[in-house]
Formats: structure tokens, C-alpha cells, sequence
């Protein structure tokens, strides 16, 4: 549980971050004046296609702290300084359905920039708590999130229904309709309370939320100008089962490394490959070129938690086959691992017993879509499956899962003509949504649409060496300063961006600075000047 909780409260504030910073993009045009009606009667609706409004409430809230409860299994917060704002609960359900979700709307009484901004979820959250609202708010956006009438997190007891079959109505709001819902009446809402139109509209989202973004992309292309959709949950039916590999392995193989050994692979990968880029900073510019095999440190000791421990030939095939990705039993590769360089810790966590015996411990949040959503048996343990039952559990979540939830069609042509941009990060690092999968959607976009330049119209990617998933706690990459604020350039201005500035403190407190490259250049060390500054990298195109 405390590996989840570390890994959950770095990837859910990541939002919130990113919401924080100021943007230096230029007010909209028309931000002038408005009036501001905090009620109900003020706020005119009409239901969005198929649904009806159970409820509308309307208050005002003074200057000061915001509360943010716990959702399990995180803490609480309070996010200070917090501007007056009228917060606006609206309840939509699908008649003769029984869902309710809930949309929320926040819009800052005075200094509202014109713009509105949609905030998305984290694992099975389909939004927001309050962190990201707040934030969003005290950088003047009206905005809004969505619960889709789902759980938390960890909660996925909306899943199935009285008979064990799949609640087919929760799922599509989970996985996109209620995304698109929230977006047609929040709109409605800050017309109401300003007495106007939003110049812009924009969505924010990291993991779940950059899936959410993505379907937004693909299903209802009109509803956002800009969308920033980072270390996306794409591929959700095929991610989702491959990121329960590592514990197939351990299982198939009865070999369990420990935390130790698991980060001595790692650290010695990233020691190996780091100067492929030119430069000795602790990080690998391109893990495509990393070609380190865990075989050279069979015989390493290592003191782990008191105890002397072996590297063994075992263990390095656990590794090796965990960086390789999923694969059929007659050797087909199914989907992608890790990325050379992240963390292993939290995929192919374990633990042992008294009596000495190891048992593998999954990532809670794949783990309950193979149980619950896939075998319908939210009792069934992932980490007794084996290498034949891996394979059916992948094929039967890409059959029944794809079109509703894998949020990864390639065909994007509405999106760009309705004049929308996409901007994606995806940290090289991500220890829990391979890279590879967002690089691979990239890929098939633009075969469908004509190349990389038509694409690059309205479609960029960065990637983020060194960063793991939702820029979260660890880095040792430099993350994204200012994401939101280029793509309301791009869209705004028409500044595309060629990089995207970064930068993360290092273990001595220094802020080391690095522009990220467009996909697919890659860093590259000029071969003098300062590691700690962006100007001694340019971008190249990769090397193999």
C-alpha cells in the first residue's frame, strides 16, 4: 500500500502542477468586461443529447483555503490563496439508466482570463477532487471536472452489476461520454454566470486523464480548441493487462528479485547507456539505443535491508524478459515493457514471507482491471497467472474492451479540421503506461493521415528522458515547465513549438534545464557548455 500511495500522490498532483504555473500566454481578445451571476436561476440549460439535468446547485465562495478531502487511499489537502468563486454542482443522469454523474464548475468572481479549462482523472478516477480546480482557478480559468457517476481511484465496485456482467452504461461514462458531457453543459454554466462564451476552451489530463483527452480527440472533436493530454492511458485494453506482466513472469519463472536488485538493473542501465547522448548527466537521452543486458551483474552482491544478496542468472532473465514486454506463448509480441531506465519497483513488486517464500504483489490499478473487468472475479489474484493465461487475459480484453475504452483510433482528420490542437509529454522513465504505446499511436496517425509534417499541424509529441509517469516524484529527468501555456500558444497565437522547455532540481538543489524534442528528434550534447543548461543540447534525429 505505501508503494501505491507514493506512486498514486505523484501522478494525481501532476494536474494540479501543471494547472499551478503560470501561462504566458496573452489574454484572449475579447476578455473584457463581464457580469457575474452566482445562481441558479442565471444558468440556463439545455441537456446535452440523451441525458437529462437531475440537479443544479450554485454558491459562492469567498476568498481563502480550499479543503480537498481524502479519496482513498490519499490524504487530504489545502490548497491556500484561493480566489472568490462561484462553485456549480451539476447532476446528470441517461434516462431509464440509474447513472448520476456529477460535473463541477468553478469560475473565479473577478480576473477570469476568458478561457475554459477541463480537468481529467487518475486511475479509475474519472476526475478531479478539488487540487486542480483550485489551481486552475487562481490562474483566472473557469473550470470543470467530472466524476462520470464512477468511484475513486482504487473503487471499481460500479464495474459489474447484480448478475457479474459488465455495467456497460458506467463504462461508456468512464471511458468517454461523460468526458463529453461535462464539456457541453460546463460551457453552458460560464456562459450563465460571466453572461458569455469562453473565448477558448481547453482539456488538461495526465494518465487517465490523457486517455480522456485522446477520446475527446477521436469522438467529440469540437468540444476543446486545445488539448493536453499527457502520458496517456491509450491502448487502455492492452496497457492495462501488459503492465501485469512483470508478475507473470516472476510467477512462470519462481523468481522474485528483490527492490534491490530490481533497482541495481536499472541504475547500472542508466549508468551504461548514459553518455550515448554525449553527455555524463545521469540520464539516457534515447532508451532505443540502450541495448544493456542485467546478464553482467550475475554474481553482483548487494546489501538489501540488512541481508546479503546475490544477482543471479534467474534474475537477470526476469529482467530481461520484463524489458522485452508481453509476449504470446508461441513468442509474438503483444505489447511494449518498460522503458530501459524506469523504475521495475512498482510492476514487479513482491514480497515474502516469514517462512522465506516470495509471492508477487501487483500494481493495485491493473491488477483490478484483470480481476474485475476482464475475468469478472474481482477475487481472482493476477499474480498466480501464468504465461498461457496472460495471453487469453490479453486477447479477451482486446476483444471485449477496444471500442469502447482503447481511446486509440487513429483517425484524427475531425480534430483537425475543426482546427483543434493535441500536445502530448510522455516521460521516457514512466515506470507505469509504457512509452512506446504513446510513440506507437503517434506512428499510426500519421500513416493514416499523411506524414509526420501534415500531422505535426495539429498533433505534437515530446518525449521526456529521465521523467516518469506524471512527471512525479523522483525525477531525475527535467519535466514540462509550462505545457498548458505552449498550447495556448499554439492555439492562441499560432506559435507552434519545436521543444518544450523543462527542467527538474538535481540531488544538490541546482535546476537543470533542457528543451524537450519534437518527436522523433532526440537530445544530443553539443560537446561543451554546462549540463545543467538547455542550450548545450540540440535535437537530432535518432540514431537508430
Amino acid at each position: 500500500m505505501r508503494r501505491l500511495l507514493t506512486v498514486l500522490a505523484a501522478a494525481v498532483p501532476l494536474v494540479t502542477a501543471a494547472v499551478y504555473l503560470p501561462s504566458a500566454a496573452a489574454e484572449p481578445e475579447n476578455s473584457a468586461s463581464t457580469t457575474f451571476r452566482c445562481t441558479s436561476a442565471s444558468i440556463p440549460l439545455n441537456a446535452p443529447a440523451g441525458t437529462k439535468i437531475e440537479s443544479l446547485t450554485a454558491v459562492s465562495r469567498p476568498t481563502g483555503s480550499v479543503e480537498v478531502p481524502p479519496v482513498s487511499p490519499l490524504p487530504g489537502a489545502t490548497i491556500p490563496d484561493v480566489p472568490a468563486h462561484c462553485e456549480v454542482t451539476v447532476t446528470v443522469g441517461h434516462p431509464g439508466a440509474g447513472d448520476h454523474a456529477k460535473v463541477q464548475v468553478w469560475l473565479p468572481e473577478s480576473g477570469w482570463n476568458g478561457r475554459f479549462q477541463a480537468v481529467g482523472g487518475s486511475a479509475f478516477a474519472a476526475g478531479d477532487y478539488g487540487s486542480a480546480l483550485a489551481g486552475a482557478v487562481r490562474n483566472g480559468y473557469a473550470v470543470a471536472t467530472t466524476d462520470a457517476g464512477v468511484s475513486s481511484y482504487l473503487d471499481v465496485s460500479w464495474a459489474l452489476d447484480n448478475k457479474g456482467k459488465i455495467n456497460k452504461t458506467s463504462l461508456e461514462n468512464f471511458a468517454s461520454r461523460s468526458e463529453h458531457e461535462a464539456a457541453v453543459v460546463a460551457k453552458q454554466v460560464a456562459n450563465g454566470v460571466y453572461g458569455r462564451s469562453a473565448s477558448y476552451s481547453y482539456f488538461n489530463g495526465c494518465s487517465t486523464g490523457g486517455r480522456q483527452g485522446y477520446a475527446e480527440a477521436q469522438n467529440y472533436p469540437g468540444d476543446y480548441d486545445g488539448i493536453l493530454a499527457d502520458a496517456p492511458g491509450i491502448y487502455w485494453d492492452e496497457f492495462e493487462v501488459a503492465t501485469v506482466w512483470p508478475q507473470v513472469v516472476m510467477n512462470e519463472e519462481q523468481t522474485y528479485p528483490t527492490k534491490c536488485e530490481l533497482t541495481l538493473a536499472t541504475q547500472s542501465a542508466v549508468k551504461a547507456c548514459d553518455k550515448l547522448d554525449g553527455a555524463a548527466d545521469g540520464i539516457i537521452g534515447d532508451p532505443a539505443t540502450c541495448d544493456y543486458d542485467p546478464r553482467r551483474l550475475i554474481g553482483t552482491t548487494l546489501e538489501c535491508e540488512g541481508k546479503q544478496v546475490t544477482f543471479t542468472a534467474a534474475d537477470a532473465a526476469v529482467v530481461r524478459k520484463i524489458w522485452d514486454g508481453p509476449r504470446s506463448t508461441s513468442g509474438k509480441k503483444l505489447w511494449y515493457g518498460p522503458t530501459v531506465g524506469a523504475d521495475l519497483t512498482a510492476l514487479a513488486d513482491s514480497k515474502t514471507g516469514d517462512d522465506g517464500t516470495s509471492v508477487g504483489a501487483p500494481f493495485l490499478v491493473p491488477a483490478e482491471w484483470v480481476s474485475t473487468f476482464v475475468k469478472k472475479q474481482p477475487a481472482y489474484d493476477v499474480s498466480t497467472a501464468g504465461y498461457s493465461e496472460f495471453q487469453k487475459l490479453f486477447r479477451q480484453s482486446q476483444a471485449e474492451f477496444d471500442d469502447v475504452i482503447g481511446s486509440d483510433d487513429p483517425d484524427l482528420s475531425g480534430f483537425r479540421e475543426s482546427g483543434g490542437k493535441l500536445l502530448t509529454w510522455h516521460g521516457q522513465a514512466d515506470q507505469l503506461i509504457p512509452t512506446q504505446g504513446t510513440v506507437d499511436y503517434r506512428e499510426r496517425v500519421e500513416k493514416k493521415l499523411g506524414g509526420a509534417q501534415r500531422v505535426d499541424g495539429f498533433y505534437r509529441l515530446f518525449l521526456a528522458p529521465g521523467v516518469n509517469h506524471c512527471a512525479g516524484l523522483g525525477n531525475t529527468g527535467p519535466a514540462p515547465t509550462d505545457a498548458l501555456g505552449t498550447l495556448t500558444k499554439w492555439v492562441e497565437q499560432g506559435k507552434a513549438p519545436q521543444t518544450l522547455s523543462a527542467s527538474v532540481k538535481d540531488a544538490s538543489g541546482k535546476t537543470v534545464t533542457r528543451d524537450l524534442c519534437l518527436y522523433p528528434r532526440v537530445p544530443q550534447y553539443k560537446g561543451n557548455g554546462d549540463l545543467a543548461d538547455a542550450s548545450s543540447f540540440r535535437c537530432v534525429r535518432p540514431h537508430h
